[in-house]
């Protein structure tokens, strides 16, 4: 257990530090056709539907090729 919590660590930093020294790299981030944005002139509301559907395919292959 304690082997999985250091390598999710040094996942998260290194996600960190992309993001930090590279933020053009997540620019598609809720642009994507099929992601809902309402705006009026007292709210905003952003539910990022397609973009969460990349991400989770994305993560989806990546925990598989781990397991084999």
């Amino acid at each position: 257990m304690a082997k999985w919590l250091m390598f999710g660590g040094v996942v998260l930093l290194a996600i960190g530090l992309v993001l930090h020294f590279a933020p053009w790299l997540l620019n598609w981030f809720g642009k994507l056709p099929g992601d809902i944005r309402i705006e009026t002139r007292h709210s905003k509301v952003f539910i990022p539907v397609t973009s969460m559907i990349v991400v989770s395919v994305a993560l989806s292959v990546i925990i598989n090729l781990f397991k084999k």
